[in-house]
């Protein structure tokens, strides 16, 4: 390569023949280094350097790029350079856009090593003119290899888990941060009973959505929306959904905001459970466990009359045992009441439960022996419903019986609270009050109040004050 090749010359003056020859002299050593060190640089510099002529024939070739192709120079140099490229349109390309003057800068291609690998490589060049004449190119190629292999290996993931997620039965879909749709399964499109737009729809992909007891709910504010504008998942939400063809369906939510490395809010995924069928299920459950409560009742009510029946034609001592036996037996028809009323399938409401075994027993007393219902929250297991029916039956009789010191009036009061991890129920009366002794019978109720406290693994005592105060106390985990 000539001296002129590499340091055209822009500019000519005209210097006196001893100054011209006078400045050569002591520039020579000068322009000698020079032209040294830019042939280092191009020759042992780290990133591939090619020049190519205006035929395309590679005129120079520098050892990183020998080396990162693995030719000999005999073998690359002096040859056409679209040999090397694995793809012949981008080489042309490459060639036009350059002859045009343009310069490229990280432009992507695919070169051909000795061994046969493809190396992927982004190519920053331009071409030198002189007097409007293309001399060479001057062409940079970093290798960007394992770049595109490690691209390669993401799209793949990607596809991978996008080819799950199509596989999967239920609906998903994901939002960038805004909550415009970027993805969704066909599971999603069937539930919903429409295409929804990529891009164009936002935060679900179901056409309207409701509550559960029938409100339109904004779009804006779904659990989706939630999950975005609040940056975290939303659980336990219960939605219906319609179609465009106005059926509805129940479902469930599981919006959850995806985060970058940074913790930056990028988008969000949703899975929606549709819930038909266990809505139907439960539905079914609750029409057989609805008829099982009713006859149950029915079954005490014809129960309470039998002994009710039996009792009026019984002789004085089975009297007395009859009408015990009719009173347990409405005390735990109220109580089956409450649980038949009761929204819950596995619980019942403790107020109402009070009332209703409390006024079960107020039918037996005196006319004017009044009861005091104190205010009571909470809710109780249907597993304590029975015995504790049954304790509270045989406290307020012996209250009655026992407590307003024979004057057949008076009032008895009847409580239940939450303390703790503990229930704790009282029967408290106006009478003189008596000594509770666990081996003892004041009456023969009490046993049975013990044996019921015990399968309640709870305890029983008695307070003695005004009157007494009978307190029952049993956990609420057992």
């Amino acid at each position: 390569m000539s001296e002129s090749s590499i340091f055209p010359v822009r500019n000519h003056i005209e210097l006196p023949h001893s100054a011209i020859s006078s400045n050569r002299c002591q520039s020579q050593p000068r322009i000698t280094s020079a032209l040294s060190d830019v042939e280092d640089f191009f020759e042992n510099g780290a990133i591939p350097l090619h020049l190519v002529g205006p035929d395309g024939t590679i005129l120079r070739a520098n050892k990183a790029e020998l080396e990162f192709l693995g030719y000999q120079p005999d073998e690359y140099i002096g040859r056409h350079i679209a040999e090397f490229h694995a793809d012949k349109d981008v080489i042309e390309d490459v060639l036009g856009r350059l002859s045009d003057g343009e310069k490229l800068n990280k432009y992507p291609a695919r070169l051909v090593a000795k061994n046969g690998s493809i190396k992927h490589v982004q190519i920053t060049s331009s071409v030198n003119f002189r007097d409007g004449e293309f001399v060479n190119t001057r062409c940079f190629s970093v290798d960007v290899s394992e770049l595109m292999t490690a691209r390669a290996d993401v799209r793949r993931k990607e596809e991978q888990l996008r080819q799950v997620l199509d596989a999967l039965p239920a609906a998903v879909y994901t939002t960038d941060a805004d909550g415009s749709l970027t993805y969704y399964n066909r599971a999603a499109a069937e539930l919903a009973g429409r295409e929804p737009e990529i891009g164009k729809d936002k935060w679900c992909v179901t056409f309207r959505i409701h509550t559960p007891d029938g409100k339109v709910l904004p779009h804006d504010q779904c659990p989706m929306a939630v999950a975005l504008k609040e940056k975290r998942p939303v659980r336990g939400v219960e939605a219906m959904a319609q179609r465009p063809d106005g059926t509805f369906f129940p479902f469930l939510p599981f919006p959850t905001p995806i985060k970058d490395e940074n913790g930056r809010l990028v988008g969000a995924v949703n899975m929606l459970v549709d819930i038909s069928e266990r809505k139907q299920s439960e539905t079914q459950q609750k029409i057989l466990l609805d008829e099982l409560n009713h006859r149950v009742k029915n079954n005490m009510q014809m129960l309470c009359g039998l002994l009710e029946s039996a009792q009026r034609e019984a002789c004085p001592e089975a009297r007395t045992v009859l009408r015990d036996a009719r009173q347990r037996v409405a005390a735990m028809a109220a109580a089956q009441q409450v649980l038949y009323n009761s929204a819950a399938a596995t619980r019942f409401n403790a107020s109402e439960f009070l009332h209703a075994v409390g006024k079960s027993a107020q039918q037996a007393f005196d006319k004017d022996i009044a009861l005091k219902i104190e205010e009571a929250t909470g809710y109780l297991p249907n597993d304590v419903s029975m015995p504790l029916a049954l304790i509270l039956n045989e406290l307020l009789t012996n209250a009655a019986k026992y407590g307003v010191n024979g004057r057949g009036e008076g009032t008895i009061t009847l409580g239940l609270r939450e303390v703790g991890q503990q229930m704790v129920v009282w029967v408290e009366d106006e009478g003189p009050g008596y000594e509770h002794k666990p081996n003892g019978r004041r009456a023969s109720g009490l046993g049975l109040v013990t044996g019921l406290v015990r399968h309640l693994r709870g305890n029983f005592e008695v307070e003695r004050s005004k009157g007494a105060r009978c307190i029952v106390r049993f956990p609420l985990c057992r």
